[in-house]
Order: structure tokens, then C-alpha cells, then sequence
């Protein structure tokens, strides 16, 4: 296998889309042939603070491509945060303060180093509120941009059609939103496009725009969405779904052993080196348990940010809490007023519970328990020892102290 079979396999792994694969191809072999880096774009709206494995699909696969000597040309969508992307979305995003865009846009640039090459020849970080917030733009959007894309072609979106028929509105800003996004790629003359399948029809507008401003197309790629812990929906803070790359390591390690074993193949394949396909092989010939899997999984993820030492340590503490029903090794302290208190109180104390009928509710479902025994009087009064520890549901602790 050549080279560039080679790097084309490596490159096309959970690829969705290649549009197309020759001129893939072709422009791999240029690269080599000139010795001339591809310019490979990937835009992030910065709309929330903190990246999470959903991002990090596009983010190691840009990283692949700067370990196979190309550029990233990484778009900070300070300018497009602002008019809110409308993909996949139900109903009109909340437009963000430029004071937010900007806060957001220095946590991604910084947590986005955590996976990517920092070398200068490497990447190349912009904001796309360089050329959509210059005094021409007016013009070269009457001029250029706007006489591209047609009406017609933007209501054929799925998620414009879905909310057009539901009768819900669709905002200016958010139907020139893809056109905008499409003017990225002629601005950083782009060789190759990387985004998820909801973006296909964005991505592809770049190739459009830059067709018409006289520029090769780029190379569309496009990669599944990461499903979140739900199970269901893709990964999405609004969704609370979401596992953070700066979650604290057993925070992380605790929530990939929370996901559903459904998941686990695309996680695989989406998040590591591993193949998803082997692994599902190995568990259902009985090789591997599907628990031993997830461990494996979650090990890999929180070796990624947090180091070896970090995953092993809180794998033996995961053995130690779920398996060996052992109480954990570290546990937050809350200090009791008096001798006795009613477990409303208590939950409330701390913080396991918001209300009274929030507390009321974890003790009748049986979440509830001091020193392992079950709770579930919701008016019994407690007098708990100097170092008693209360559970609430699987993963919160406290040690109780007088």
C-alpha cells in the first residue's frame, strides 16, 4: 500500500461523507508531490465555555491531519456565535453578547491545545469576525454571497423545512447563517472541510462560494455525532449530556461507566484508537465482559486528559465503591449541628436535595441510606455517629462528622 493509500485509509476513518474521494486524493498527492501543506478548515462557534467529547470527534481528526504534515486552519466563530447556528434546531438559538462570544472564544482556543499540535506551521488560529465584521461586507454579501444561495435551496434544509411546516419561525439571521458559515472557506482559501453530518449542507456551501469567487473546492468531510450519556441525543450541554474535557478525572472516568453499552462501539471508534467493531466481537463471543470493556473505555479517555497514573487510580476507586460496595477512599465532610437531625434536614444540608419535596422524593425512591442501611421514613430522625456516612443514589457521599 502507497503513501497515500495509506494516509487516505487513516484519514477516511469514520468519514461519513468524502465529497469527493478522488479529488481527496488528488490533492493528497499533490501535497506530496509540491511538498505543500493542505489547508484544512474546521469552524467552532464558541456558544458555550468548555469543549466536550462531542467536539473532540473533529478535533483528533484534525489532529491527524497535522500529524501527516498539513495546517489546521482553526475558525473561531466569534462573528457566527453571535447569529447562532440554526442546525438542527427546533427553534431560534438566543443571540450571545459579544462579551460572552469573546469569554467562550478564550476557553476553546485553550482547551482545544489540550488535542491539537501548537506548532505556528501547524495551525493557524482566526476569527471569522476578521472579514463578516469588516465595513465591505454589506457589499460583497449583495454583490457575491447573497446571489449564490436561493431561497429555495435554503428551505430544503431538513431543519428549516421541519420548522416551517411546525410554523415556526425562521429569522433572517439565521437563514444567511450558512452562507456566512460557506464564506469562511474563500476567505482562508480552504483545501478541505471538516465538520458533522449536520453540517453537510453548510460545508457545501463553502464549496459553492468558493466556486464563485474563482477558488478550487474544497473537499467536503463529514463524521457522526457523538451520542451523549442519555444514549439518545447528541452530545449537548443544554442537553446536560455532555462528558467535559476539564471534568475532574473521576468525574470523567464515572461518567463513560455510566453510558449506556449501546454507545460503546462508537465510542470507540469516535474517541480512541481502538476499532469499535473488535470490541463489540470480543463481548458478544464472551471474550470480553461488557463491563470490562466500558473500563477499558473509560480508562483511555481520562488516560487522554488526566495522565495513566489519574484512570488507574480511579479505576481501583470505581472497583472500590460499585463493585466491592466499599465507601469511597475521599469523601466531602459536613459538619452536624446537633446529636440529631430529621434526613429532610439533612438532605438538605447537603445539597443532595434543593427543596423538601425534592428530599422527600430520593428517600421514597429508595436512594437514601446511612452507614448502608436504607432510608425510607421521610420523617425519621437521625443520630448519626462522628463518621457516619450517608449515600444519596449511586455516586454522592458524605461523611458526617460532630
Amino acid at each position: 500500500m502507497s503513501d497515500i493509500d495509506q494516509s487516505f485509509k487513516r484519514l477516511c476513518r469514520n468519514a461519513v461523507d468524502v465529497i469527493s474521494e478522488d479529488e481527496l486524493r488528488t490533492r493528497l498527492s499533490d501535497s506530496t508531490k509540491t511538498k505543500k501543506p493542505l489547508r484544512i478548515k474546521a469552524g467552532f462557534d464558541p456558544s458555550t465555555p468548555d469543549i466536550h467529547l462531542g467536539h473532540t470527534v473533529l478535533l483528533r481528526k484534525l489532529r491527524e491531519f497535522q500529524d501527516l504534515g498539513h495546517k489546521v486552519i482553526f475558525i473561531i466563530g466569534d462573528y457566527t456565535a453571535m447569529i447562532g447556528d440554526p442546525t438542527g434546531q427546533s427553534k431560534t438559538r438566543p443571540a450571545l453578547s459579544r462579551e460572552q462570544v469573546e469569554k467562550n472564544a478564550k476557553t476553546y482556543q485553550r482547551q482545544a491545545f489540550k488535542i491539537l499540535d501548537k506548532n505556528p506551521n501547524k495551525i493557524e488560529i482566526v476569527r471569522n469576525s476578521k472579514w463578516l465584521g469588516a465595513g465591505d461586507m454589506f457589499q460583497i454579501f449583495f454583490e457575491k454571497i447573497g446571489s449564490r444561495g436561493t431561497v429555495d435551496q435554503l428551505l430544503q434544509r431538513d431543519d428549516f423545512d421541519k420548522r416551517r411546516k411546525a410554523h415556526r419561525p425562521i429569522t433572517l439571521r439565521e437563514f444567511i447563517y450558512p452562507l456566512l458559515q460557506g464564506y469562511d472557506s474563500v476567505k482562508v482559501k480552504s483545501d478541505i472541510e471538516l465538520g458533522g453530518t449536520d453540517q453537510k449542507f453548510n460545508l457545501l456551501m463553502g464549496r459553492d462560494l468558493q466556486s464563485e469567487f474563482g477558488q478550487k473546492p474544497q473537499v467536503v468531510m463529514t463524521f457522526p455525532l457523538l451520542v451523549g450519556l442519555d444514549g439518545v441525543e447528541k452530545m449537548s450541554k443544554s442537553l446536560g449530556n455532555v462528558v467535559s474535557i476539564t471534568d475532574p478525572s473521576k468525574e470523567m472516568f464515572g461518567k463513560i461507566m455510566s453510558i449506556p453499552d449501546s454507545l460503546m462501539s462508537a465510542y470507540f471508534d469516535l474517541l480512541t484508537n481502538e476499532r469499535g467493531d473488535e470490541i463489540a466481537q470480543k463481548i458478544s463471543s464472551g471474550f470480553l465482559h461488557p463491563k470490562e470493556a466500558k473500563k477499558k473505555l473509560a480508562s483511555l479517555i481520562t488516560t487522554w486528559f488526566w495522565g495513566d497514573a489519574s484512570a488507574q487510580k480511579e479505576a481501583l476507586e470505581f472497583d472500590r465503591v460499585f463493585s466491592k460496595q466499599e465507601n469511597p477512599e475521599s469523601m466531602p465532610e459536613v459538619a452536624l449541628a446537633g446529636r440529631q437531625i430529621g434526613v429532610i434536614d439533612l438532605l438538605k444540608q447537603t445539597k443532595s436535595a434543593s427543596s423538601g419535596s425534592e428530599a422527600r422524593r430520593l428517600v421514597e425512591q429508595g436512594a437514601v441510606s446511612l452507614d448502608r442501611q436504607k432510608i425510607s421514613d421521610v420523617n425519621l430522625i437521625l443520630i448519626p455517629s462522628h463518621g457516619s456516612v450517608l449515600r444519596v443514589g449511586k455516586k454522592k457521599f458524605f461523611k458526617l462528622i460532630q
